[in-house]
């Protein structure tokens, strides 16, 4: 009986406190696994920090979804928590991710009248053991040596202009046009130390509509630096005769944007060894997102390359990409309502002969790859389909809060490994 009034009194009490609302409990949450990326054997779990801010007890539960990077659903965990008022506490929630790749978590909070806002964020597991298969057609290598063999045609014509205005430090800096695959002009600016010497040199490949930037009269000491700005983007945006560069020419391999701006990568690099202050068998190449494709089309592309340090890298895994985020899927949607003669099947078919991951497998030189777990724009699933092709020595650093973006300790990083590559 005793006990039976007990019960009672608690239900009665606990009734007593209508729910407190979910924005009085603050919610914050972290992952244990470096970078928030799981490993085999690790335990899987989400270390969730609840704080009532409330005078008045609280329940509520703790909703924690799981999709796929394609938005696939893989569980739905509910995990009830009371706290006293103003009480502070961390609850673990565990769960199972099915296979190696990158998944979404949903984090928020529910009680019987509401449901707090709720965070977004991804996570990994082994990420060095996602399988993305190679579809290059039977004429991929064929297709790529009579490219390069019609470069080889092409006569530089390199042209160096000083600019005085920029050149106040350790180095000169030139504004440099050159010709390329369809005798194509192209740009870039160079940086040359003016002491005397011969130097390792570092191609640099610009983003995607990236505005172009000049090579610090101060930086990167010790090395030569070229940024290059392909066809139409960079310093020739303003005459860009190409419109949007990812779908011009989508008719045919043979007239495909990418097949001339990827020979503009392997000029970069004539360019840099016709220079006699370059060391030619110390060059070196990095670039982010379309600059991160670039340099592993680059090193794929041209054996002279030592190292390539590419990060977020796009232009990969094509089938799968346009599966998980919306751009560039929507330029193609826009070029086949355009083309209505023209199928999804004859584009990949054509976006095969550029795919970074059919091309990774030619990389024989030491890759450090940097890849954002937040980024909504070249999302890790495609930077590792083409990675994990690689042959070659590699390593990667994956930033748990990072999106479309590399953090300031990355300069040293590369910097190390650059210098490790080229003493």
């Amino acid at each position: 009986m005793k006990r039976f009034l007990y019960l009672f009194l608690v239900i009665f009490c606990l009734s007593c406190h209508p729910d407190v609302n979910v924005d009085a409990v603050q919610l914050s949450y972290t992952f244990p696994a470096k970078e928030w990326i799981f490993m085999n054997g690790e335990p899987q779990q989400a270390d969730v920090t609840l704080k009532n801010t409330s005078s008045e007890p609280a329940e509520c539960n703790v909703i924690l979804v799981l999709k796929t990077d394609k938005y696939a659903a893989v569980d739905s965990i509910v995990t009830p928590v009371r706290l006293s008022a103003g009480e502070e506490k961390t609850t673990s929630v565990a769960f199972k991710l099915p296979e190696p790749g990158f998944y979404r978590c949903k984090l928020y909070l529910k009680n019987s009248s509401a449901a707090s806002d709720a965070k977004m964020v991804n996570i990994g597991y082994e990420p060095e053991k996602i399988v993305s298969p190679r579809d290059a057609k039977p004429g991929f290598e064929d297709f790529w040596a009579v490219t390069r063999a019609e470069l080889d045609k092409v006569k530089p014509n390199y042209k160096l202009t000083l600019l005085p205005e920029r050149s106040t430090g350790a180095k000169n800096i030139y504004h440099v046009e050159m010709r390329s695959y369809g005798n194509v002009k192209v740009e870039g600016y160079y940086a040359a130390p003016k002491a005397k010497g011969v130097y390792p040199a570092i191609a640099v490949y610009m983003g995607y509509a990236a505005e172009p930037h000049l090579p610090h009269t101060d930086g990167n000491p010790g090395y030569a630096e070229f940024i290059l700005s392909v066809r139409g983007q960079g310093i020739q945006k303003a005459t860009n005769t190409y419109g949007d560069w990812i779908v011009w020419g989508l008719e045919s391999k043979d007239t495909y944007y990418y097949r001339g701006a990827f020979m503009d990568l392997v000029r970069a690099v004539d360019f840099l060894v016709s220079r006699p202050e370059v060391d030619k068998r110390k060059i070196v190449a990095e670039g982010g997102s379309q600059g991160g494709a670039f340099t592993m089309a680059a090193c794929a592309l041209d054996s002279r390359i030592k190292a390539g340090a590419p990060t977020i890298p796009f232009l990969s895994d094509y089938r799968d990409y346009f599966e998980i985020v919306g751009w560039p899927r929507s330029s193609f949607e826009s070029y086949l309502k355009e083309h209505p003669g023209r199928t999804w099947d004859e584009v990949y078919d054509v976006l095969t002969y550029f795919d970074i991951k059919n091309l990774a497998g030619w990389i024989q030189c030491p890759i450090l790859m940097a890849a954002g777990l937040q980024d909504e724009v070249c999302p890790p699933h495609t930077n590792f389909a083409g990675y994990n092709l690689i042959p070659s020595e590699k390593q990667y650093r994956i930033y748990h809060n990072q999106a479309h973006s590399t953090p300031a300790e990355w300069y040293e990083v590369r910097t190390k490994f650059f210098n490790e590559q080229t003493k």
